[in-house]
Order: C-alpha cells, then sequence, then structure tokens
C-alpha cells in the first residue's frame, strides 16, 4: 500500500494546553503555536469539585 508523505511537506501547527513552556520552546525552533491556559477544574481537589458540582 503506497504511502502518502503530503502531509510532512506541510508548515507544522501546533496547539498546547497547560505548560505554557512547551508552547515557548516550540517558537524558539520556528514553529507556529498556540498556548491555551487550561487547568483541570478545582485544580484537581476532588473535594472542591464535588462542591463546584453542586452548585450547578
Amino acid at each position: 500500500m503506497p504511502k502518502n508523505f503530503d502531509l510532512l511537506q506541510q508548515p507544522l501547527s501546533v496547539v498546547t494546553f497547560g505548560l505554557e513552556s512547551f508552547s515557548l520552546a516550540l517558537k524558539e525552533q520556528g514553529i507556529e503555536a498556540v498556548h491555551v491556559d487550561w487547568r483541570p477544574p478545582a485544580d484537581g481537589d476532588q473535594r472542591l469539585l464535588g462542591i463546584l458540582e453542586n452548585l450547578r
């Protein structure tokens, strides 16, 4: 089965989540990167998450 490598010839664009340093490292290499400042709800605290769920 022939492989299609056309996508490898396209410029790379990346979306990073969480650690901004990943995005900055890519940009330093000339790679287009967009950073999304995402954190888990309640910073992963299960007790606080339960409280937030009850507020809905």
